[in-house]
């Protein structure tokens, strides 16, 4: 017989019983379930049915343990939940009552603002202002007093500073953002930062400072860098530090989930974002990272998510192996 926390936790690492982040998994081999990394490194949960943790079952079944071996780098790290349009409430509950029965937190993605990416490989999101609160308010709910840690919404911002998003709609985009700091921010246990693109993109810190004030940056724990790309720790943590002083001394998180070999090099390719090859990789996630301004390394981006169909890959967030296995076979040379 399995218990209250039990089933929430056997439901999370069924697969479809939540969905995947962006497009979802498509296998459904059975993992053994991975350790959780230590708390004072790294307080996030790691998901013992997570699209690398299954891969590394199903290669073990079919006796490549090379393959299982690299995909546990992977496999055995906290990665963030992109929570989808399809039951959020659900979703949240699950990821973050599975991580409260493991005394860990969760991390999840917002993403679903209205016109998402630009009409790009992830665009969607909700259809309208209203559809999105309402997605909100069931999001928040799943959350309750549980101990979450929300990356919000990738990209909304820099779309705004770099014209992409449409003018007539910039007002809303604001409203929703900082309705969303505001509710996040009203539950007991939940840590918010505001996404702020990559040093590369907004080339310019000084852009950036009117649209998270005005997105709720005063409220909420700090911004995240670096989300779903490849700029080196380095460059965005002297990004960050000057966008910082720019805003009071707020802190941030870095993703280094695919950054351990930086950005594909040359300045030919307009898509050098989109599943660029010889890409390894990052810090592992952590708090530890010798800097009071910089609350945490996290693989906010899941490695071996396709960034689009660009390079051969599939649909932007399937699971990808191939390119998954890159990832950690090139951080592994790196290493050694």
């Amino acid at each position: 017989m399995v218990s209250v926390a039990g089933a929430l936790l056997s439901c999370v690492v069924v697969s479809g019983c939540f969905g995947a982040s962006k497009g979802g998994s498509d296998h459904a081999s059975v993992a053994r379930e991975p350790k959780q990394r230590p708390k004072a490194t790294i307080p996030y949960w790691v998901n013992p049915d997570g699209s690398a943790a299954r891969q590394v079952a199903a290669y073990r079944k079919k006796g490549e343990d090379g393959e299982a071996r690299l995909m546990e780098k992977i496999a055995e790290q906290p990665v963030a939940e992109w929570l989808g349009v399809d039951d959020p409430e659900r979703q949240a509950r699950g990821f973050t009552a599975a991580a409260d029965q493991v005394n860990r937190d969760a991390l999840l993605v917002f993403y679903d603002i209205p016109h998402r990416d630009c009409g790009q490989y992830s665009k969607g999101g909700a259809a309208d202002g209203d559809a999105y609160r309402t997605w909100l308010d069931k999001t928040v709910r799943g959350i309750g007093d549980r101990r979450a840690t929300v990356i919000l919404e990738p990209d909304a911002l820099p779309h705004v500073v770099d014209g992409c998003t449409p003018k007539r709609y910039l007002e809303e985009r604001y409203d929703l953002l900082t309705g969303a700091v505001d509710k996040l921010k009203g539950l007991p246990r939940t840590k918010v930062y505001l996404d702020a693109g990559n040093p590369h993109w907004i080339k310019d810190p000084r852009r950036l400072v009117e649209p998270l004030k005005r997105a709720g940056i005063r409220k909420a724990d700090g911004f995240a860098l670096n989300t779903s790309n490849y700029q080196t720790t380095r460059e965005n943590r002297a990004y960050g530090k000057r966008l910082s002083a720019l805003l009071g001394g707020k802190p941030f998180v870095i993703d280094t989930s695919r950054n351990g070999n930086g950005p594909a090099p040359g300045k030919n390719d307009p898509q050098a974002w989109c599943n660029p090859k010889g890409r390894a990789l990052g810090e592992r996630p952590t708090v530890d990272t010798g800097d009071k301004r910089i609350d945490a390394y996290l693989w906010i981006k899941r490695p071996g998510e396709s960034d689009g169909t660009c390079k051969g890959g599939p649909t932007a967030g399937r699971w990808w192996p191939r390119y998954a296995l890159d990832l950690a076979r090139n951080a592994d040379r790196k290493d050694s």
